[in-house]
């Protein structure tokens, strides 16, 4: 198994061995955040709108939704797979613990699956995505299985490949 620590660009199918490890940069989530989030995909659930009428609520403090957490969470990994992920396919996804305003989050990723498709250019990479808190708390853990870029046989040889595609 190889921990790669904090990436800073792509990875192709034949860097994503099972067991391989990374982890992304932190984005603290703020009241903006949520705000333009509620706004944009009119969430309006007074959960995460109503800050006056608390009382019974089954979340205390100021949580924000589980897809904000998602989406930001898929933000921090982009650098993981720039130029190399070609399709999203699924994803199975647990919330852990509720997310809140102010809370700093991270995502830590392991491939738990990786196989050959029949075209060669391509082959498909699961992995374990688990977002953090900033103190270690799981908060979201998800399972994308996503099709990705292989290298070009010229490339694993150590050859530019020429750039018409061949």
């Amino acid at each position: 198994m190889k921990d790669l620590g904090r990436l800073h660009g792509g990875l192709l199918f034949e860097d994503l061995e099972l067991g391989t490890k990374w982890h992304s940069a932190g984005r603290t989530i703020t009241e903006a955040d949520l705000v333009a989030y509620v706004n944009l995909s009119w969430f309006n659930e007074e959960l995460f709108t109503n800050m006056y009428d608390r009382a019974g609520r089954a979340i205390a403090g100021r949580p924000v939704p589980g897809a904000l957490v998602f989406g930001m969470a898929e933000g921090l990994i982009v650098s993981s797979i720039e130029r190399a992920g070609l399709a999203f396919l699924n994803a199975d996804m647990n919330m852990k613990h509720p997310t809140q305003v102010g809370d700093t989050i991270y995502v830590h990723c392991e491939v738990i699956e990786s196989r050959a498709v029949s075209k060669p250019d391509r082959g498909l990479v699961r992995t374990e995505n688990t977002v953090v808190r900033a103190d270690g708390t799981p908060l979201m853990a998800y399972r994308p299985l996503r099709l990705v870029r292989r290298r070009h046989p010229l490339e694993a040889a150590g050859q530019t490949p020429l750039a018409s595609g061949s």
